[in-house]
């Protein structure tokens, strides 16, 4: 007999806590439905009283996702628990995630509340939203830092009022992975009613122990849910990688003795899907899904994998999305093959308008570019010009001249509210020149903190992607472009990036 493992993903809202990683709705919507064929347990969709776009958001993927628990975070108040019931109303499965900090250090310099206003605070908040969804989550922030006496009186309190859910999160990454094995093992063995709920762990990544942490809260502390994100993502260090806990448990069931739900040959699409929508680039030697994952460049490692794949591999590559057969499209494909490879790929776009926006950039892409892999058109899709109707800057062509001892120059067309303008200027580079072109007209005054360039996949006749970022009154956005003209895709990021700018939505930060 085995038990099963629950995957709870919170990519869509503890990781879209990274700076620079906030989705639009679509996006979010896009990636809650590759959860979803990823069979993820449970999909946290966001926080849905921080912003109406983050309510709108946690709507359209509870009304979209039918066989996962979509999940909404909520701190410890009226206010945001029924904000958060209301944009779950329509899901098949709903769970409400409510929490509050229980430490001392969190209730006295954050909260300014005594433990006993802290634990009539939970106590409510839990039978509030127990009376308005069955499937209620706890978490005591900053848990694993708090006083284990105080931590067993709010867990057994909030028990009794119906949380059927009891996450302990690591939320600083302090712990250390046979310590907090044990912390959950003791809180479990000394709560007379910890039977009555499942016990989840929350591990971030600041000391670089949040997958080895999770897995000893599994195995020592008896926990049967773990949090986790697509490759890690989430603020300061991130959190606990999805791909690394779920392959850790399949690959090692003689330790561990769970069995999980995922199906594993999505994890690979997932891993793109996030890394290409966020801007966040994957790093190679990233275990399971970095592309030097399965590469193997000593001889004798190569050898060995040649004779017999065991050798080397404790993981089948196709296992988790890995394929050799790289090349699905080219010029002559018709519009039939493509809407299938997007549908493959977990991709679904809102309308046929929007089917026909991308296959007619696809048909531009091929004929510039002979092979279409499957990363040109994750690349392709994400553009936002192919599922936003509304945005303010849109790239239109750009011409530029670069020689050895002249200054580079650039001339870019671009439309803004639908209205072309033209802009001029120099710059340091082809690339600086047309993002000085970009700003020369718009005037956002925005600082530029990161421009990194990716190739999509390994040839000279590879889309370049790139990723900018930029700061302005406190907001910090990511653009990406892509396009095999770097040139043109740093243009398009760079207005990615402005159009992000744009947005009104205020988000509240809060962490479990």
């Amino acid at each position: 007999m085995t038990d099963k493992l629950i995957i709870f993903d919170t990519t869509l809202r503890d990781g879209e806590q990274s700076p620079g990683a906030s989705m639009t709705r679509d996006e979010k919507l896009r990636i809650a439905r590759q959860l979803e064929r990823l069979r993820v347990d449970v999909i946290e969709a966001g926080f849905a009283a921080s912003s109406n776009g983050d309510f709108e958001s946690v709507q359209a993927i509870a009304r979209a996702v039918k066989d996962s628990t979509v999940c909404s975070l909520a701190r410890a108040n009226d206010r945001d628990i029924a904000r958060a019931a209301e944009a779950l109303k329509e899901a098949n499965r709903a769970r409400i995630h409510t929490f509050i900090a229980t430490s001392a250090l969190h209730m006295e310099k954050k909260l300014r509340m005594t433990p006993e206003q802290v634990l009539e605070q939970a106590r409510q908040a839990v039978r509030f939203a127990r009376n308005l969804v069955e499937d209620i989550e706890f978490s005591p922030e900053d848990g694993y830092r708090s006083d284990p006496d105080f931590l067993c009186r709010v867990i057994e309190t909030v028990i009794a009022e119906g949380a059927t859910t009891i996450n302990v999160p690591d939320t600083v990454g302090y712990a250390i992975p046979e310590l907090y094995g044990n912390f959950i093992k003791n809180l479990r063995e000394r709560i007379p009613n910890s039977d009555k709920a499942i016990w989840s762990v929350h591990c971030h990544n600041d000391l670089g122990m949040a997958v080895a942490n999770s897995l000893a809260g599994v195995k020592i502390g008896g926990a049967r849910q773990v949090e986790c994100t697509i490759n890690g993502l989430g603020e300061r260090a991130g959190n606990c990688s999805l791909e690394e806990v779920v392959m850790a448990v399949k690959t090692r069931r003689d330790y561990f003795g769970l069995d999980v739900g995922i199906d594993t040959q999505h994890i690979v699409a997932a891993s793109r899907m996030v890394s290409q929508t966020t801007g966040f680039v994957v790093q190679p030697n990233k275990a399971v899904v970095g592309a030097n994952a399965f590469a193997h460049a000593s001889g004798i490692h190569q050898d060995g994998v040649l004779k017999a794949r065991d050798t080397y591999e404790i993981m089948r590559a196709e296992d988790v999305g890995w394929s050799a057969n790289k090349i699905v499209l080219g010029k002559l494909s018709g519009r039939n093959a493509f809407k299938q490879r997007l549908q493959e790929l977990g991709v679904q776009l809102e309308s046929e308008g929007e089917i026909n926006v991308a296959f007619a950039k696809f048909k531009e892409l091929a004929d510039r570019k002979s092979e279409i892999f499957d990363e040109d058109i994750l690349a392709l899709v994400s553009d936002e010009s192919v599922t936003s109707e509304k945005e303010q800057f849109g790239f239109v062509s750009l011409a530029q001249h670069s020689e050895t001892g002249e200054r580079p120059e650039a001339t870019i067309v671009f439309t803004v509210d639908g209205k072309e303008v033209r802009s001029s200027s120099e710059g340091n580079g082809p690339v600086d020149a047309s993002m000085k072109a970009i700003e020369a007209h718009v005037r956002s005054g925005a600082e530029m903190v990161l421009y990194s360039v990716n190739a999509i996949s390994g040839s000279t006749e590879s889309q370049g992607e790139v990723t900018v970022r930029l700061q302005s009154a406190g907001r910090v956005v990511n653009g990406v472009g892509a396009d095999p003209d770097i040139v043109v895709a740093s243009a398009k990021a760079y207005l990615s990036a402005l159009n992000k700018l744009q947005s009104k939505a205020e988000r509240v930060a809060a962490q479990g």
